[in-house]
C-alpha cells in the first residue's frame, strides 16, 4: 500500500512539475535558460569546450552528410498542397491551445530613453509609453501573467537608448502530456484520412 502511495505522490509531483525557458537581454548581450523546476540551465551563450575543435574526419563526414541531404532533397517530388491543410488546421489548434496553457512566470522591461533635447525627449517618452501600453495590453490577452515589472525611464545624461528585459515561460508536465496525447492522436487520424483519401484516388 505504502509503494502505492509513493508512485501515486511521484506521478502527482511529475504533473505539476514545471519546465521552460528565460530569456534575459541586457548590456552584456542575449542569455537564454531551460527551466527545470527551481533549476536554470544555460543553453546560450554555451560554455566553452576545450575539446571543441574538429579534425579533418570529422569535417569531411559533415560535408558528406550535408551533400546526401541536398541530393535528397532534389529528388524529393512531394505532393498537393491540399493534402497538407489538415494538418495546418491541427497544428494551428496545437499552437492556440499551447498559448493557453504556457504560463509568463516572470516580465520584465526596463527601457531608459536617452536625450540632449527635453523636448524630444519628454514626445519620445510619451510615443514609447503608448506603444509599451499597447504591447502589455495583447501580451495579457494572449498569456496568464504571473508577475511583470515594466519600467520606463529617462536619462538626459546617457549617451544612448538602453533596454533590459526578460521573459520567463514555464508549463507543466501534465499539460505538455495532455497536448502531445491529444494532438499526437488527432495528427494521426488526419495522417490516416489523408493516407486513405490518397490511395482511394490512386485507384480510380
Amino acid at each position: 500500500m505504502m509503494g502505492w502511495l509513493i508512485a501515486v505522490g511521484i506521478i502527482v509531483l511529475l504533473a505539476i512539475f514545471p519546465l521552460g525557458i528565460s530569456a534575459v537581454y541586457q548590456h552584456s548581450g542575449f542569455m537564454a535558460w531551460v527551466l527545470v523546476g527551481p533549476v536554470r540551465i544555460r543553453i546560450y551563450p554555451s560554455k566553452k569546450d576545450d575539446k571543441d575543435e574538429k579534425t579533418e574526419e570529422t569535417l569531411e563526414k559533415t560535408q558528406n552528410a550535408v551533400s546526401k541531404a541536398r541530393k535528397a532533397a532534389e529528388e524529393e517530388t512531394g505532393g498537393s498542397w491540399k493534402d497538407f491543410l489538415p494538418l495546418v488546421h491541427v497544428a494551428l489548434d496545437f499552437l492556440g491551445d499551447l498559448r493557453q496553457k504556457i504560463r509568463v512566470k516572470y516580465l520584465k522591461m526596463h527601457l531608459t530613453l536617452a536625450s540632449e533635447d527635453p523636448c524630444d525627449l519628454a514626445i519620445n517618452y510619451g510615443r514609447m509609453n503608448a506603444a509599451v501600453a499597447g504591447l502589455l495590453a495583447q501580451f495579457d490577452r494572449l498569456f496568464v501573467i504571473r508577475r511583470q515589472d515594466v519600467k520606463i525611464d529617462c536619462d538626459f545624461s546617457a549617451e544612448q537608448t538602453v533596454v533590459a528585459a526578460r521573459l520567463d515561460l514555464t508549463i507543466t508536465v501534465a499539460r505538455i502530456v495532455s497536448l502531445a496525447v491529444r494532438y499526437g492522436l488527432r495528427a494521426f487520424k488526419t495522417y490516416l484520412s489523408i493516407k486513405k483519401q490518397r490511395e482511394g484516388g490512386a485507384n480510380l
